[in-house]
């Protein structure tokens, strides 16, 4: 973002003074104003957002809770090694116990919680047998799976065109929108919406001042929580997060037959019937995926027109529905596939927390929290850690 000299509103005279300033709205922002004001409530915490409340990726996604990260777990044991890969598992199980425990509590049915698991679905052999050694492997180390063979998807699922998958049972989906306010609810932050931070400043004091198109903002320190949008707002991010567009259709609602939410295509393809009946897909980024990069958030005929014809194919209870929403979202995709959380490494009083990889809801909250400790000088994992590209 640039400002010109007509449209700048800064000035000591209209500068506003916090203990910690977030730059972020969407649910990376709004945990970590949670985790921090309740590591102490007599903090002055604002929340920075160009647009409004979840208006990035938070609210562009499909609204899955789900265990470890982008990839199979076999997958994550060749990337990582077993124990990380198991640490990584465990650390998005902890996300969902902490987010239920601290924040969905008793409003699961306004949020649009439902804990009903998650399906890893084949089309293939191949795959089928890949996912049935993933089950085997995760049912050693007591992450609860269920295998499930071609002749009970129809029920299960409604869908046809498959040989089989697995179910995850400890996942979850919500209404990611009203997550997002929920937490904004209980954080107790201020919140400045429609205002754009384009740079950030030391001054002679040790503070730090955000600029922003509203005017400036000065604090003790800034968290940024920017994820696919980190780059535009410091260069050091511009090899180790990349902004990835991801596309998402919506069908009207038919008399509810799924029972939990489904991937496909080693994790590539989603979708879901959320609680009124609609239809959720996204995905098929492998239709283009040397285009699906950048900031802008625009949909694309080849994607949409292979959302539509899997939904055809595949889901027959919807071929009559009509499409009533067609989107998209930039996400922040890591350079190894996993969020970081640290301080710049040449200003150790902006901190930040990004690179969820398309595992946003599955990971932030618990991401922010260890976010804080980094703050206060406590330890987190090493796979989190940005101290890990050097």
């Amino acid at each position: 973002m640039s400002t010109s000299y007509w449209l700048d509103r800064s000035s000591p005279q209209n500068r506003r003074t916090y203990d910690a300033i977030i730059v972020g709205g969407g649910i990376s922002g709004l945990s970590t104003a949670y985790w921090l004001k309740k590591e102490d409530p007599s903090l002055k915490v604002a929340v920075v957002e160009k647009s409004r409340l979840a208006f990035g990726a938070s609210g562009r996604n499909a609204g899955f809770i789900t265990g470890g990260s982008v990839e199979h777990f076999n997958r994550m044991i060749t990337k990582h090694g077993l124990e990380t890969a198991t640490a990584i598992w465990r650390f998005a199980q902890e996300n969902l116990r902490l987010l239920k425990e601290e924040i969905i509590q008793d409003q699961g049915a306004p949020l649009g919680f439902e804990q009903n698991g998650a399906y890893s679905l084949a089309a293939q052999p191949t795959e089928f047998a890949e996912l049935k050694k993933v089950s085997e492997i995760m049912s050693s180390l007591k992450i609860r799976t269920e295998i499930i063979e071609e002749k009970d998807i129809p029920s299960r699922v409604g869908a046809r065109g498959f040989v089989g998958g697995i179910k995850y049972l400890d996942d979850a989906s919500v209404n990611p929108v009203a997550l997002v306010h929920r937490l904004h609810e209980r954080a107790g932050a201020d919140l400045f919406e429609g205002t754009e931070a384009y740079a950030i400043e030391s001054t002679s004091e040790g503070t730090r001042i955000l600029k922003t198109d509203q005017g400036d903002f000065e604090a003790a320190m800034i968290l940024m929580n920017l994820n696919g949008y980190s780059a535009r707002l410091h260069p050091w991010f511009k090899d180790k997060i990349y902004a990835t567009r991801g596309q998402c259709l919506m069908m009207e609602a038919v008399p509810r037959f799924m029972d939990a939410p489904c991937y496909a295509n080693f994790y590539l393809d989603y979708f879901r019937q959320i609680p009124s009946g609609e239809l959720l897909i996204g995905g098929f980024r492998q239709v283009e995926k040397e285009t699906e990069v950048g900031y802008s958030d625009h949909t694309t005929e080849p994607i949409q027109n292979a959302l539509y014809e899997f939904v055809v194919s595949h889901l027959p209870q919807f071929k009559d529905a009509k499409v009533t929403h067609r989107w998209s979202g930039v996400m922040g995709f890591a350079r190894d596939g996993e969020p970081m959380v640290g301080a710049l490494p040449d200003d150790n009083q902006v901190f930040f927390a990004g690179g969820y990889t398309a595992h946003g809801i599955g990971l932030s909250f618990h991401t922010t929290k260890c976010l804080i400790d980094a703050v206060f000088g406590r330890s987190v994992p090493d796979w989190l850690s940005a101290r890990r590209f050097g």
